[in-house]
């Protein structure tokens, strides 16, 4: 089996009815992970469904959707995420073409058709800095602070990091070396921290521009500076500089 596609439903039943119809024929297996109830109530015919009793993090469900698929490469895609004909098998030929590619993701777009900027830069201190306080209403950080969020690519690019959320694929003998994703991360980060072990273990980081997905992603981080959803973030960057100090002298 080459792909084995998780989708972790949040009460997202109304964004599952865009994405599954067109994820479904790309994947050989398709999980779909309901973390709370009424999360997948109706979904296409050939698509599993795993209940959890209690609330899992995000993490938590990818490992949990990876032990119960079997499929060479593992596909984690969002609720909101829908994907073009075709755009998993070009990022499956891209990695079966790079065989130490161990996480690749395809060019996304907002609804709107922006382009949205998915391959980043591991987090610097200056950088979160002005990404994460008022700093960022003095110069919008899309818009400057391109040295992170990178430029859109026409060809294959490497990076540091992927936006896990949205759309990415996974070599399964990676995630088994890595051990899997971390699940002590509450919500946030827990991309970021695959992405840096995958590097320190050698593996690639890559972005495909053949493979295209509509992802509305809703980036509530940068709404408000004080939210349920920042203090996730500050606690998940706080659990990865306590993983890799070493990030913290990355000014």
């Amino acid at each position: 089996m080459k792909v084995s596609a998780v989708v972790v439903s949040h009460g997202h039943a109304a964004e599952l009815a865009r994405s599954l119809p067109a994820l479904r024929p790309q994947a050989d297996e398709l999980l779909v992970i309901a973390n709370l109830p009424g999360s997948a109530d109706d979904v296409p015919a050939g698509v599993q469904v795993l209940t959890n009793d209690v609330p899992h993090t995000f993490a938590a469900n990818v490992n949990a959707g990876t032990a119960a698929t079997s499929g060479e490469y593992v596909l984690v895609a969002n609720p909101d995420a829908v994907p073009e004909p075709n755009a998993i098998a070009a990022l499956v030929a891209f990695a079966d073409a790079h065989p130490r590619a161990g996480l690749v993701g395809p060019l996304a777009f907002w609804p709107d058709g922006r382009w949205q900027p998915t391959l980043r830069r591991f987090p610097t201190v200056l950088g979160t800095l002005w990404r994460r306080t008022p700093l960022r209403l003095l110069r919008p950080p899309y818009e400057y602070q391109t040295s992170h969020y990178g430029t859109r690519p026409a060809e294959p690019v490497q990076g540091d990091w992927l936006l896990g959320g949205a759309c990415l694929l996974m070599r399964r003998t990676m995630l088994e070396e890595l051990g899997g994703w971390d699940p002590g991360y509450r919500h946030y980060v827990e991309d970021i921290d695959v992405a840096y072990r995958a590097a320190r273990a050698g593996w690639e980081r890559w972005l495909v521009p053949a493979a295209v997905v509509t992802h509305d992603y809703a980036a509530v981080i940068d709404e408000r500076f004080l939210s349920k959803h920042t203090l996730w973030h500050l606690r998940g960057m706080l659990r990865f500089v306590r993983k890799h100090p070493e990030r913290l002298r990355a000014l």
